[in-house]
Formats: structure tokens, sequence, C-alpha cells
């Protein structure tokens, strides 16, 4: 009834007779993320992440047995450890910023701690990270490199669904993203908008756990994006939007990594009195 009454006041139409929803999370259910895996190891990959926990045991030694490194994203550095014992190659320190989801701790903050809690493994740092200055101090902080998601949403090469959703992202600033259970039961930040403020609000009944929240809205998702109801359009993103302000080919965005990694290197150095 609150999904159905939320879609009402922003007159929201319903799908086609016969169209299913368009957006799924079937495969964070298990047997649907195995035969995914199935496909996906029918390819010559490099590198399988997981982004919920270490993936299992058998999972691990299969990507293993191919030659694929396994990769985790870790909130904490009690789940780092978690990732280092189930054998995983590489941590992701993602930090409170990220988009999707993410937990407590702040990227300054949760990279040394993972670092140290898991070396030698190396790490790559996550969250709010969208300048070669930033990834220039994530090398600063142990890390061995950084790991870039939000940036991309607003690449050219991106084609996200929605000109309207991408219109909305390049206008957002770092403020307008909330973490928020609205979409998968768990925190996961993303673009604030009416929809997240409806679950948020006094009125909401709260959020199922993941994944019934996620079959729970999935067509309410599917019907705003389709028919791109700006208010309650919205899409997991990091705090970083508010850098996003222009649509760029993704050589431009590496091109400028780069520049920006460059300049903060200079600067340390002259800081250092090593130039």
């Amino acid at each position: 009834r609150f999904v159905r009454d939320t879609l009402a006041r922003h007159g929201v139409p319903g799908l086609p007779d016969g169209e299913a929803s368009g957006w799924r999370i079937t495969g964070w259910m298990e047997h649907i993320a195995r035969s995914q895996l199935d496909v996906a190891f029918d390819y010559p990959v490099k590198l399988l992440a997981n982004a919920l926990g270490s993936p299992p045991a058998d999972v691990v030694a299969r990507a293993h047995g191919q030659g694929v490194q396994v990769a985790a994203l870790a909130g904490s550095a009690r789940h780092a450890r978690h990732h280092a014992d189930a054998g995983i190659d590489i941590v992701v320190a993602q930090g409170y910023e990220a988009g999707g989801h993410t937990g407590e701790i702040a990227t300054m903050v949760l990279t040394p701690e993972v670092v140290d809690a898991v070396d030698p493994l190396p790490v790559l740092a996550a969250g709010g990270i969208g300048s070669g200055e930033q990834i220039a101090a994530a090398l600063a902080l142990g890390a061995q490199g950084a790991w870039l998601g939000s940036l991309w949403l607003t690449t050219i090469e991106a084609e996200l669904h929605s000109r309207a959703l991408t219109g909305k992202l390049l206008a957002a600033g770092s403020g307008d993203t909330v973490r928020s259970r609205a979409l998968t039961g768990k925190p996961a930040r993303q673009l604030r908008t009416e929809w997240t403020d409806a679950w948020d609000g006094p009125e909401s009944p709260g959020a199922l756990p993941m994944p019934l929240q996620g079959l729970l809205v999935a067509e309410a998702v599917s019907r705003i994006q389709k028919y791109d109801v700006v208010p309650l359009l919205g899409t997991p993103v990091g705090q970083i939007v508010g850098r996003m302000n222009s649509e760029r080919a993704v050589r431009a965005v590496m091109d400028d990594l780069t520049r920006g990694f460059e300049r903060a290197v200079d600067r340390v150095n002259r800081i250092a009195g090593r130039s």
C-alpha cells in the first residue's frame, strides 16, 4: 500500500500489459548468482569482485583454479581480515562516501586501518575518489591503487537509460546523496529523491531486509525509470557526484586523473624538498 500510494501521488503509470519489471535484484539470490558465475568463467576474465562479504570458499577455489584473482569490498578492518582468511587476493577498502552499499567509516580513516589489517595483501582505496589528487592520497595512505565507480556514471560511454537521470547527476552536489535502505533493504548511498525521502520519512513502514525490499520495489523502480519520473528518479552514487558536473569521454576522464596525480606528486615532492 505504501508503495502504491507513493507512486499514485506522483501520477506514475503502470507498466503496459505483459511488460515485466525491468529492474531485477535476482542476482543477489544464490542460484542466480552462481549461474552468472558460470557464464563469467566461460570468458577470459582476470578479476572477480564481490561487494557483500567474501565469496563462498568453492567460488574462490574455482576462480583460483582458472587463474582468476578475487577481490572483495570491506567497510571495516574486521571485514578485511575475514576476506584475508577466506583467501581473497585484493581487498577494496570502501569508505562511507562511496555509492551503493557502504559502512560507517570514512575512506581516509578506513584505508590505513585495512592496509595494516591485511598486510601484505594489496589494498585498493574506494569511496569519494574522483581525481588524480585523491588517487595520490590513497597511495600515501598505503593502498596500492584506487577503485573508482561513481565517476564513470556521467561518462559518454556509460549510456545511462535516462537522459533525465544523467541531468540529475550532473546537477547534484556532494550533499545530495543519502544512505537509505529504500532500494535494497541495506544502507546504500544513492541520490536523495522524493522516493528516498518517503521511505525514510515518518509515514514509512520501514524497509524490509535484503533481498525482500528489492523484490518489493522492483516494479515500482521499473515504472519510475520507464516514465522518467524525475522527482523519484535516482541511482546509487557516491558523494563524489559533486565533482561530476560535465559529461565527458572516458579517455578525457583518464587524462584528467593522470594530470591530477602528477600535480599532487610534484607538490609533495616540492614540500619534501625533492624538486
